[in-house]
Parts: C-alpha cells; structure tokens; sequence
C-alpha cells in the first residue's frame, strides 16, 4: 500500500537515525491503528513479519512481555503482525530469539512457560520459530511434532532434557520415533 515506503508509529534511537528520518520522504509515519492493523498488513504482497521473545515452550506458546509475573515489556504489535501476515499472500511470521540468555545459563526454548508468564502469541499462531540453531516450522503440526522441531534448535545443552519432558507427555513417542527412524 505504501510501496517503498518505511512504515513507522513511533521511532526512537539515536541521532543518526533521526537524521536519517529527518524530512526523509520514504518514511512514512502512521497512527499505530494503521500500522498494527491486521486487515492492512494482510494486504501486503510477501509481508514478512520478524517478532523476539523472551521464551517459547514446547507447545509453540510465545511470550515476549513478561518475566514469570514481572512484567518486562508491552506487547507491541506482535499479534497483529503474525496474523496479518497470516492472512497475506505468501507472508511468513518469524519469532527469533537466542537459543539461551545470560551467558547459556538458561535455555529460551523451555519445557512451559515460567509461572505466571503471559502467553503473548498463542501456539495455534506461530508458524516459525528461529534460533541461531535453525529454524523450526510450527504450521499444521501436533504437538509433539511442534515439540520436536523446537528442540532441534534449542541448545544442545538443553535439548536431552527437553527431549525427556516431551516423551514425558506423549507416551509411546520414544518407540513410535524408533520405528521412523
């Protein structure tokens, strides 16, 4: 809709990128129930969408707000990008986080959601899930198969552990696997 455009509700950073802003024709600034807005997003050709997060569980479940129940930052419009370009033709929603935080003390890619975090995009809208280990495809997959995929880019570290918990809640995964194998 705004071809070659820069697309912002708010800008904030550094006094280059103000220069840069400053006057600059190709930005494009909107109210944020224009640029959030799922209906227009789906609207762009190839709409790709780049959201972080601050753990992702087993399940595909996001939350990208709060720390257990300490609130860490707003919501912004994830939800609105990732269905938008849900709904857009040939547009990818990409959740992309490091594997681990504080210096590989603590996996991203977790058994559940600490308590009392918020689920900021529910499993039933993510489609991929990246890390520096690879990319896991959530889309039109079971649980378990969700499970698998994003232990494959969990740490190493932490991906027995992991593994242990999904055979923990699928039963009879571990033989079914075999027999693929």
């Amino acid at each position: 809709m705004h071809r070659l455009k820069i697309v912002a509700t708010f800008i904030q950073g550094t006094k280059a990128l103000y220069d840069f802003v400053y006057e600059n024709l190709m930005v494009q600034m909107m109210p944020v129930d224009q640029a959030n807005s799922p209906t227009i997003i789906a609207q762009q050709y190839k709409m790709v969408a780049i959201n972080s997060a601050l753990q992702v569980d087993l399940q595909g479940q996001v939350c990208a707000d709060s720390l257990g129940t300490r609130q860490y930052s707003g919501v912004g419009g994830q939800v609105d990008f990732i269905r938008g370009c849900a709904e857009s033709p040939d547009g990818k929603s990409i959740i992309a986080l490091s594997a681990t935080v504080g210096d590989g003390k603590y996996s991203r890619i977790v058994k559940m959601l600490e308590p009392g975090a918020s689920v900021t995009t529910s499993r039933n809208d993510v489609h991929y899930v990246v890390t520096e280990f690879g990319i896991a495809d959530l889309k039109f997959k079971t649980l378990r198969e969700r499970g698998e995929a994003l232990i494959n880019i969990a740490h190493p570290d932490y991906s027995e552990d992991l593994r242990e918990e999904l055979y923990r809640r699928h039963p009879g995964y571990e033989r079914y696997r075999m027999r693929i194998e």
